[in-house]
């Protein structure tokens, strides 16, 4: 396999703590967590006070004004160690951002530095129960009423929902325009008439706090909007080349992690008398999941040296994206064969992996957006 040439000392020294931090003090508890659908707050705090949340906004405001590459680490080892339900890479990485770049003094000042100590968790609000890929078509309004904005309308499948002690909210402050009528809001728990709906049951993702949000008649000061009205639309587009490559980089590593997996296993799985590694099919099937994803990790790494360069296109992005996950999907249904009737029993990581990979394809854009991104780049 070829050495990754794009993480120095330092980035590799956090790397070890990192995985530490998932094997020890994660993953322990996940199982627990699965069971009850949520990730208990101590986890939050935890990964707060060892500097693990928000770590790329700047120190001023609570991070440590770190480049993405150390991001890219803390996906990498999170989805190498199968810990699916905390939605920190969603707060720090998607949330946290959007705050920074866009609000004002006092937004940042008042909710960063909690967000980097895990006191306050974070989540987006974006797609609405009609309305999946289609933002512009979002029906949750945000209408001025003097110096106040009056928001009614509802969310779905919305990643730290239920935790969640603040939400940028995206709708429409005017509700006759599509693109141009999008606005961010911030609405923080507890505002009267802000209801968090029931934590949706998923096939993945069971510990993550996924939920539905509702608003009736939500009251909150106009200085709560997130920028400047009408141009959350464009707030969200120069995010989602970001939030689209964290999603390929958490599916590369899981094929990784899968095939070293299935590797170990065949290799000590015995059937006919000889280990399940020597029979040619295996062989096969694991060189050519190891090549395909060889060369997803190559591309994958010259994205994240394009995004911590600022220079990540939304068409490369929509490329990574689609392709990472649907190999990821492909790659992780050989290797639960491989593990036969194991590979299905829920002790065992890779049938973990497999339930939690299914999603890939869908979530930060399906791979038929991707794909629609990618064609009218090329046919323009």
């Amino acid at each position: 396999m070829l050495e990754r040439e794009i993480f120095d000392d330092e980035h590799e020294i956090f790397r070890t703590a990192v995985r530490r931090f998932f094997e020890e003090e994660i993953m322990p508890q996940h199982e627990e967590w699965e069971d009850q659908g949520y990730v208990d707050r101590s986890a939050w705090l935890r990964a707060g006070e060892l500097g693990y949340l928000c770590a790329t906004i700047s120190e001023e405001y609570g991070g440590a004004g770190a480049d993405r590459r150390y991001s890219a680490v803390m996906v990498e080892e999170q989805a190498r160690s199968g810990a699916s339900g905390p939605g920190f890479m969603l707060h720090s990485e998607i949330v946290a951002p959007y705050i920074e770049r866009y609000g004002s003094e006092e937004q940042k000042k008042a909710w960063l530095p909690k967000m980097a100590s895990g006191e306050v968790i974070a989540a987006i609000g974006m797609t609405e129960p009609h309305a999946g890929s289609d933002l512009q078509a979002m029906r949750t309004t945000a209408i001025r009423n003097g110096n106040e904005l009056v928001i009614n309308g509802s969310k779905t499948f919305i990643t730290n929902g239920w935790n969640c002690d603040l939400l940028v909210l995206a709708c429409k402050t005017d509700p006759d325009a599509r693109a141009k009528g999008i606005s961010l809001v911030l609405i923080e728990n507890g505002t009267l008439g802000f209801e968090k709906g029931r934590r949706l049951k998923k096939t993945g993702y069971r510990a993550q706090d996924t939920s539905e949000l509702f608003f009736d008649n939500v009251r909150v000061p106009t200085t709560n909007m997130l920028g400047e009205e009408g141009k959350g639309f464009a707030y969200l587009m120069d995010e989602l080349a970001w939030e689209r490559l964290l999603s390929a980089i958490r599916a590369t590593k899981v094929a990784e992690t899968a095939i070293e997996q299935t590797i170990t296993y065949t290799k000590d799985r015995e059937a006919f008398g000889r280990p399940i590694a020597g029979f040619q099919n295996t062989r096969f099937k694991m060189a050519e999941a190891a090549t395909e994803t060889q060369i997803l990790r190559v591309f994958m790494d010259k994205c994240i040296v394009m995004a911590a360069e600022g220079t990540l296109d939304n068409t490369t992005s929509a490329m990574a994206k689609y392709w990472s996950n649907e190999l990821m999907c492909r790659v992780l249904y050989e290797c639960v064969q491989l593990h036969g009737g194991y590979g299905v029993m829920y002790e065992y990581p890779i049938a973990r992996a497999y339930m939690d990979a299914r999603p890939g394809p869908i979530t930060a854009g399906t791979s038929e957006i991707m794909k629609e991104i990618i064609s009218r780049d090329l046919m323009k």
